[in-house]
């Protein structure tokens, strides 16, 4: 049987309080009304890539479900988001193309506890004080480097490959080449170091050498834990979210062409 072609009619729209994006909001809503999140067929997202990964986290349950979203973008960065428009909006929704993304998971050890966090783009540690963080990486229960002294490491997604890992000069990771990428920030020693591609199965433990005299955060996308001792990092390859991109527009079509920017 052919498959059967989805449909978006019920649709709920999320907003940034950018005085902007809520004129954007009002102006789909009028057309295409507004549905709770809870019954819709999409949640439509209007802002940047922050809120995108705000929305994610506010609305897991659903989209653990396999809500999608579609971001139109109406904040400062867009990379996770359409172009904003208000026509032929459920044709644009049945037409895209669906992007299935698994985050990534970190467990911290910290002064306070212990605590968890998902990220979509990446977990990244960074030192909270002038000093250097030193820091041991183990890879699936084996010391790999005993000692990185760095302003801090981050593991990324393919997804978030472009964002925070580029600019730490990390490499762009096409989509479904089930890797990750480790990539040192500012790494003083080894000086030469430019991180390792991991498989997406590998389970990555930091060990934070000295962290009262050299005290590091873990931060998993924007969630941030301050003073950690150990940070475990493994991708959750039986979660998945669905993003959805505009034909023309797709998330690997976009990660393509950074690979190729000047």
């Amino acid at each position: 049987m052919p498959e059967q072609k989805r449909t978006f009619k019920k649709i709920a729209f999320l907003s940034i309080s950018k005085a902007q994006a809520k004129k954007a909001m009002a102006e789909l809503v009028k057309i295409y009304g507004n549905c709770d999140a809870g019954h819709a067929d999409v949640i439509v997202a209007l802002g940047g890539d922050g809120f995108m990964l705000e929305t994610i986290r506010k609305h897991m349950p659903l989209i653990k479900r396999g809500l999608p979203i579609y971001g139109m973008n109406q904040g400062t960065i867009g990379f996770l988001m359409n172009s904003y428009g208000t026509d032929d909006l459920y044709e644009r929704l049945e037409n895209a193309e669906a992007a299935q993304i698994s985050p990534l998971k970190m467990t911290a050890q910290a002064r306070g506890g212990e605590f968890s966090a998902l990220a979509i783009n990446e977990i990244s540690l960074l030192r909270q004080t002038r000093q250097a963080a030193h820091i041991r990486i183990h890879i699936d229960n084996s010391v790999r480097m005993d000692r990185l002294m760095a302003d801090g490491i981050l593991v990324s997604t393919p997804a978030g490959s472009t964002a925070y890992n580029l600019s730490a000069h990390g490499p762009v990771i096409p989509l479904g080449s089930n890797v990750l990428a480790l990539t040192p920030i500012s790494a003083f020693r080894p000086r030469r170091w430019r991180g390792a591609l991991l498989k997406n199965t590998a389970k990555i433990r930091f060990e934070i050498l000295d962290p009262d005299k050299r005290p590091v955060s873990a931060v998993a996308d924007d969630t941030e834990f301050r003073n950690v001792t150990e940070v475990c990092v493994e991708q959750e390859t039986n979660l998945e979210f669905t993003l959805l991109f505009d034909e023309g527009h797709e998330l690997d079509e976009k990660i393509l062409r950074e690979q190729f920017a000047t």
